[in-house]
């Protein structure tokens, strides 16, 4: 097994965000690795859990690791938020990161669930993806 990959995938991931020029212009650079604390921007989107499932095989180490990116607003509705869960994942699917260490064999959408926050005006849509990295 291999968990060697999984600091370069989210930096990848990451930049891959940041980078995005239809992104940003949804988002104002609200983008971060970890949810922010104090005041928020009342659109942004946040890395978010992962699980990571051995994949090593004969021909070395690797790993299918499936991650979330959140998008949360505290708008009416939820045409913004899915305005921005489709440029993250257009910006995310079948690209070719590459990688500090080991190599993205791929990287597909997996799921989404869009909800209001309990007992708030706060939307939120985790999107979840799954990336095969080999660690050779």
């Amino acid at each position: 097994m291999s968990y060697g990959v999984a600091a370069a995938l989210q930096a990848a991931v990451y930049q891959t965000l940041v980078n995005d020029a239809a992104l940003d212009a949804l988002v104002d650079g609200a983008i971060y690795d970890a949810a922010p604390s104090g005041t928020v921007p009342s659109l942004y989107v946040a890395l978010g859990p992962e699980d990571v499932i051995d994949a090593s095989d004969v021909s070395g180490g690797g790993a299918r690791h499936e991650f979330v990116v959140s998008v949360v607003s505290d708008s009416a509705g939820f045409l913004t938020a899915k305005q921005v869960a489709a440029a993250i994942s257009d910006a995310l699917v079948d690209v070719d990161l590459v990688l500090s260490r080991g190599t993205l064999v791929g990287l597909w959408f997996a799921s989404a669930k869009a909800r209001r926050v309990q007992d708030s005006d706060v939307r939120r849509i985790d999107i979840r993806f799954v990336a095969r990295v080999d660690d050779i």
